[in-house]
């Protein structure tokens, strides 16, 4: 039958099994350090694996394949209960994509508490590790930042992140062209608006850079603006 299914573009794959993890029917699986669909009929076709991939190697397709058979998946559960409680891929949780809400004494944390409240409203933050398709970006104000700019910065959480996904990393550290990932994000997101944070030192010039061809790319009209810190903490633009 053709119905949809998921493709997975091995080129793109980085191996690091979050979509097998994030898989409740166990359809993909870990070969040669590369994720693959294991059987068609695993698959239901829901995509639960697709806002998990930080590289946006997992899209839909529609081919002739196996229907999905929901008795096989609960067989094999049942045989291999193992796979009910899968360990996040090398145990590493930056490889699971999630909102954070803050509640308790956190979200009430302020001047009386004497703590300062995070402001941080998701996880994943590192640009290599986002999803394109995570949930949380749908409607999002996104901060792209410089990693030192939260350390150099005191305020960084009530002026920056407040009220913002937050994305960063450093070009210079990562010896990477965030454009293309930063674009995917742009296109596939109704993003509101975008704002980058850099430090004055020339090589943060790398990630204010992505983030324009980025907005270029998209092929979309959306508010952003440039901050630059000093590195002794002040704004500087």
């Amino acid at each position: 039958m053709i119905r949809k299914i998921i493709h997975i573009d091995e080129e793109k794959c980085n191996g690091c099994g979050a979509c097998a993890a994030a898989c409740h029917e166990g359809a993909i699986g870990m070969i040669n350090g590369k994720a693959k669909l294991m059987r068609d009929d695993y698959c239901d076709g829901l995509g639960d694996c697709l806002p998990a991939c930080p590289t946006g190697a997992i899209t839909f397709v529609e081919r002739e394949a196996a229907a999905y058979d929901e008795a096989a998946v609960l067989k094999n559960k049942r045989e291999n209960p193992q796979q009910e409680e899968k360990p996040l891929p090398c145990g590493c949780p930056g490889t699971q994509a999630k909102p954070i809400v803050h509640s308790g004494q956190y979200r009430d944390a302020g001047p009386a508490s004497g703590e300062t409240p995070s402001r941080l409203g998701q996880w994943p933050v590192q640009i290599k590790l986002l999803p394109v398709n995570a949930p949380y970006l749908s409607g999002a104000k996104l901060l792209i930042a410089a990693d030192c700019t939260a350390y150099v910065y005191a305020s960084f959480h009530e002026k920056f992140m407040k009220g913002r996904i937050t994305l960063v990393g450093c070009p210079k550290l990562d010896n990477v062209d965030y454009s293309e990932k930063l674009t995917e994000i742009l296109r596939n997101n109704d993003i509101q608006s975008v704002t980058v944070v850099r430090m004055e030192v020339p090589c943060c010039g790398g990630l204010e850079h992505a983030a324009k061809k980025a907005l270029q790319d998209s092929g979309k009209f959306i508010p952003w603006q440039v901050v630059t810190i000093s590195t002794d903490g002040r704004i500087l633009d």
